[in-house]
């Protein structure tokens, strides 16, 4: 990794903040900047410099922004010729410029900088990011601030996302308003108009057991939002946002299999999925059912759909899967699940996901079957809420028999 390069001599003296007075000198080097026939290696070093200098002084001059815009934009342009003029770029610029420029409050001059950094880096240079990570936190922030900017964006999933060492290392040291940010990157990636690769697999089954094992350890925290003082609780929101990443990678069939037997992960979703549905009927607090129907886009609380993707995730972890159709057999699950199945307009489509979640416990397992069939033999079960569900009990016999109905259920 390069050491931090010393400003020069010839710039030592006015390294304070101060008025540039000769605006002619300063358009003179804007125009510099902006020559097409100047863009060659040599230049690089004095650029780096002379942005440095600008960051340093601090000064709101127009003339002066425009001159620090053009020269990232400079470093920029030459940066995007080849590999050799990259890691020329990158020799000068890291880390100081990006420390410098990434957080600056103005935008064009975190975009240039974004810019710079998403063309240089390479796997090599990503190792050398995982020794500063506060420069890759403050893209994460960047990205947060402007997410309307294509360079955060880009360099997050193109290059961030790419090595599960360097996302470990950044989830361990941010905040959890930066954990948001980058969790709903990695959602954003699940869900996109272009799957996984098979080069990305590998990668993300690293990701799925960062996000597996930290929702396993931290998954209670969400209980801090039954008390009024912890309505916003931040950290009560990065882990349900945990929730919401395995929902999406449990729907990736190679990303599944592995969390199917990811350890403690199934029993602690059914555990979590129990105390939030006693804690709601208990007392009136935010995992309370609510019958009310609202505006649409209205939401009430950061809790808002948290126990249909419990029970989507318990469906997800089911799917053909017999070991795991018994564990939530033995665990008490399915009459906890077909409890949760009511009208609540805190978790749409929670019927739907009862649904889902009742068929694939169901299916190739006559063990599951036998027990709701009791159910509703027992009245434990509505069987008007089993026919919504697609099923239907008949008896045969001695046996109760538990079969879908000739009319699917609505979806």
């Amino acid at each position: 990794m390069a050491a931090p390069r010393p400003p020069p001599a010839r710039l030592s003296g006015v390294m304070v903040p101060a008025p540039i007075q000769d605006l002619e000198a300063l358009r003179a080097l804007t125009a510099l900047f902006k020559e097409q026939r100047n863009r060659n290696l040599d230049t690089i070093g004095v650029a780096v410099d002379l942005i440095l200098l600008f960051r340093e002084l601090r000064v709101e001059q127009e003339s002066l922004l425009t001159a620090f815009r053009c020269g990232l934009q400079f470093l920029g342009n030459i940066a995007s010729r080849n590999e050799d003029s990259q890691s020329i770029v990158w020799v000068h610029a890291f880390p100081e410029l990006f420390l410098s420029c990434l957080n600056h409050p103005d935008k064009k001059i975190v975009a240039y900088s974004s810019m710079i950094l998403f063309t240089s880096l390479n796997s090599e240079r990503m190792k050398e990011l995982e020794e500063n990570l506060n420069i890759a936190i403050d893209v994460i922030e960047a990205h947060q601030k402007q997410p309307e900017s294509e360079w955060p964006f880009l360099i997050i999933t193109d290059h961030f996302l790419k090595s599960p060492e360097l996302v470990k290392a950044m989830y361990a040291k941010m905040s959890n308003q930066e954990r948001v940010t980058l969790l709903d990157l990695i959602i954003a990636k699940l869900v996109g108009d272009e799957p996984l690769t098979k080069d990305d697999i590998p990668v993300f089954l690293s990701h799925a057991e960062l996000i597996a094992g930290t929702f396993v350890d931290q998954c209670k925290m969400v209980l801090k939002l039954t008390s009024e003082q912890h309505t916003d609780d931040e950290e009560a929101l990065a882990t349900i946002r945990l929730l919401d990443v395995l929902c999406e990678m449990t729907a990736n069939t190679d990303l599944l299999s592995y969390l199917q037997v990811f350890p403690g992960l199934l029993e602690r979703v059914i555990d979590l999925l129990r105390l939030i549905h006693v804690a709601g009927n208990d007392t009136a607090n935010i995992f309370s059912s609510s019958g009310c129907i609202k505006a649409e886009g209205d939401i009430s609380n950061m809790a808002e759909g948290f126990k249909s993707h419990l029970i989507r995730l318990i469906g997800n972890l089911c799917y053909k899967n017999k070991d795991n159709q018994d564990k939530v057999n033995e665990l008490d699950g399915i009459p906890l699940i077909l409890d949760s199945c009511s009208i609540d307009d805190s978790n749409p489509f929670l019927t739907q996901w009862v649904v889902y979640a009742i068929r694939n416990l169901t299916e190739d397992n006559s063990q599951n079957q036998d027990l709701i069939a009791k159910m509703e033999e027992q009245g434990l079960a509505d069987a008007s809420l089993l026919k919504k569900m697609g099923f239907e009990v008949e008896k045969r016999g001695d046996k109760l028999i538990l079969k879908p109905t000739s009319d699917p259920p609505p979806l």
